[in-house]
């Protein structure tokens, strides 16, 4: 095992820490910006946010790429941000900050199913029993989430639903036709569209200016806002889309598994409830975790390309 094989592996571990913490923490951040601003402009702000921070990149590259890398960009930069981030925005309007979080898992589900319907991915029978096993746990906690009816969750919750949907298609999108492009213009490109996009909506159908200038109280949102642009979104997805270019595809798509326990102890330091019920949920959650990359973390499993043993990229 070469030197710098190690090095990719844990420099792939180090990034999806960091990814786990930082989106496990997005949801909080919601819920705060919520409590200021209606969803749409949380969800128009934080596209605007990574898009001032890319802007520049997004201009070079405007010119460097060809078109129809341009266009498949933009197709990943709406699927898998600027639709989920309304999606998601709305449906925290109604279920706890933790519940997003572990909803947001199912994209490793869904990401499986495209994967193997449209894309061709090979998993093995370990992975598909680590995904239904981490699903059940998911499904479960929802039930007894937050005191409420499961109808009542399933509600808010089909929202996020659409959106990991939305995610799955954009992982595979980004394996099969964008692997080779790296990840600056990968991602400043695919946040061009969409901020305009924002920056039309927040100064034409919102209030957004006024509020700013006028009323100095609702400046808090407008910070937990831009940090859930500038981290949440822009600084995240450098990392996460490089992740999904250097390892398996379900290792990457398993960043969502482990974000519900850091939005989970956010929910409850700040008075969301969480009991004995839900921790065993989450514990099956982490369980279905291990079923999913024990291939990867032994350094049994061989890519299906045969590159390396973990399906890392050497």
């Amino acid at each position: 095992m070469s030197k710098h094989f190690q090095l990719g592996k844990y420099l792939a571990l180090a990034i999806m820490v960091f990814l786990v913490f930082t989106w496990g923490s997005s949801f909080i951040l919601m819920k705060k910006s919520l409590e200021y601003f209606p969803s749409d402009v949380v969800a128009a702000w934080r596209m605007f946010s990574a898009f001032v921070v890319l802007f520049i990149p997004a201009i070079i590259y405007l010119f460097r790429l060809k078109l129809k890398t341009i266009l498949l960009l933009t197709l990943s930069g709406i699927i898998g941000n600027a639709v989920p981030a309304f999606l998601f925005a709305q449906a925290q309007t109604g279920i706890e900050s933790y519940v997003a979080g572990i909803l947001n898992s199912t994209t490793a589900l869904f990401t499986l199913i495209v994967g193997l319907v449209f894309f061709g991915y090979k998993a093995k029978w370990l992975s598909v029993g680590g995904v239904i096993t981490g699903i059940a746990g998911v499904v479960g906690l929802l039930a007894v989430a937050g005191g409420k009816p499961i109808n009542f969750n399933l509600n808010f919750g089909s929202y996020i639903i659409v959106a990991t949907i939305m995610y799955a298609i954009n992982i595979n999108l980004i394996k099969r036709w964008l692997n080779d492009i790296p990840t600056l213009p990968m991602v400043s490109i695919a946040f061009f569209i969409p901020g305009l996009f924002a920056i039309f909506y927040l100064t034409s159908q919102t209030e957004m200016v006024s509020q700013i200038l006028y009323h100095p109280e609702l400046r808090p949102g407008l910070l937990y806002m831009s940090i859930l642009g500038l981290f949440g979104s822009a600084i995240a997805l450098l990392l996460y889309y490089h992740l999904i270019k250097m390892s398996d595809i379900l290792f990457a798509a398993s960043v969502t598994y482990l974000m519900p326990v850091v939005s989970t102890l956010w929910g409850l330091g700040d008075g969301e409830t969480l009991g004995l019920i839900h921790i065993a949920f989450i514990i099956i959650i982490l369980a279905g975790v291990f079923m999913v990359n024990y291939h990867d973390l032994m350094g049994k499993i061989k890519n299906r390309h045969g590159k390396n043993p973990t399906g890392l990229v050497r």
